[in-house]
């Protein structure tokens, strides 16, 4: 049983609980919590969810620790730079090439059915769970309602708690198995319960999708989700190269593609300074920093399937980085200049000026997203500045100053 009836059941439901949910369609409290579970009760009954799975629902409650902890991610307003130098550890580095060798014959396997290569698999495995020692023991049901209910996101959260009911009623997990991370993200690579619902793989063919405790599952299932994202095999994802002091910035932004002969046209290197290749081979060329920082040739493996696995851009750039690692690649260089990254405060500030200013930068979250760096770049462009989309302590002034 796949979620059909879930995505095709999704704006209805939506609707019903919205309206139905103590006239309320989402709180910043427990108040109105209880209706809301009660419209979601009859709903799950109306999606063909058994009796025994919507049960798991009575004993959960509202928990403002799980608010608490979305309110709390500022951990990816940190620079690429200093994200990566947290996360991409030499023993993560060395512990993934050794588990590519342990498990030498599934990754084989599984590279030659999903396209996606060991280094890839493993460094999302080591960011989301050390390797699946840190994979959360929260109840994710509970976590699921909370932010389904919470005004921020429920868009995101209400098919996600329908869907970990569904694992439920097929018989993927049972009540206590459904424990996780503060999110309701399951196993050793983190899926959300509709990824799990949709993309988990029994590899190991005993008869269960269980990405808690089997590495073959786990390694199949992480390899399906990355191509139903998008991943195209034989292709690379993120390469290192060496930027000249001057070239048309405003062209170095992962929304635009040209072949990588261009690129060398315009003097890109390869990191160790020799020329790239120059063929028709589309990329674009992603700086995380700006103009002074690391430079990438940024493939559509990176624009596409990364990004749909974490919308954040410094996470996805530092997994993409750390396979490359695993893969054999050296260190990233720190780039051409000095780059003072914006804090946390400092971000907020310029998306709530960018947003005066008329510009759509999303969620006012300290996060340098899409929306906000394309703002940036609009600016940037308007100032006559080296429009590369990074924001800097000097750009923020000037906005501020008019």
């Amino acid at each position: 049983m796949r979620l059909v009836r879930l995505l095709c059941g999704i704006s209805a439901s939506l609707t019903i609980l919205t309206t139905a949910a103590s006239a309320a369609t989402c709180g910043n409290s427990a108040k109105g919590f209880d209706g809301f579970m009660k419209s979601f009760r009859q709903e799950a009954a109306a999606q063909g969810i058994s009796q025994a799975a919507i049960s798991a629902l009575d004993d959960v409650a509202y928990d403002p620790s799980i608010i608490k902890r979305d309110r709390a991610q500022n951990v990816f307003s940190q620079s690429f730079l200093e994200f990566q130098a947290r996360m991409v550890s030499d023993y993560r580095i060395k512990q993934g090439a050794v588990l590519i060798k342990k498990h030498k014959a599934i990754f084989d396997a599984v590279e030659e059915r999903f396209g996606v290569p060991g280094p890839v698999i493993v460094a999302f495995w080591a960011l989301e769970t050390d390797f699946g020692k840190n994979i959360g023991d929260l109840p994710t049901l509970q976590s699921l309602a909370t932010l389904a209910w919470d005004c921020r996101r429920p868009e995101k959260f209400r098919p996600q708690l329908m869907a970990a009911l569904d694992l439920i009623s097929r018989g993927d997990l049972t009540i206590d198995e459904l424990r996780g991370a503060w999110a309701g993200e399951i196993g050793q690579t983190q899926f959300l319960p509709y990824d799990y619902d949709e993309s988990a793989v029994d590899f190991d063919g005993d008869g269960k999708r269980d990405l808690r405790n089997s590495i073959p599952d786990v390694i199949a299932s992480s390899a399906n989700l990355l191509r139903k994202h998008g991943w195209q095999p034989g292709q690379p994802w993120l390469t290192e190269v060496r930027i000249p002091d001057d070239l048309p910035w405003d062209q170095a932004d992962i929304a635009v593609q040209h072949p990588r002969a261009q690129w060398a046209k315009w003097g890109v290197k390869t990191v160790g300074g020799k020329p790239i290749k120059a063929d028709g081979f589309p990329a674009s060329l992603h700086l995380p920093m700006g103009r002074n920082g690391p430079a990438f040739l940024a493939y559509e493996n990176f624009t596409t399937a990364y990004l749909k696995w974490n919308e954040s851009l410094v996470y996805s750039t530092t997994a993409a980085y750390l396979a490359t690692r695993i893969a054999g690649a050296p260190r990233v260089k720190p780039g051409n200049g000095e780059v003072e990254p914006l804090s946390y405060k400092q971000i907020v500030a310029l998306q709530e000026t960018l947003a005066n200013m008329g510009y759509d930068v999303g969620k006012i979250d300290g996060k340098i997203g899409k929306g906000t760096r394309a703002a940036v770049k609009d600016v940037q462009i308007k100032l006559g500045l080296p429009a590369d989309s990074y924001p800097t302590p000097e750009l923020l002034a000037r906005l501020r100053n008019g």
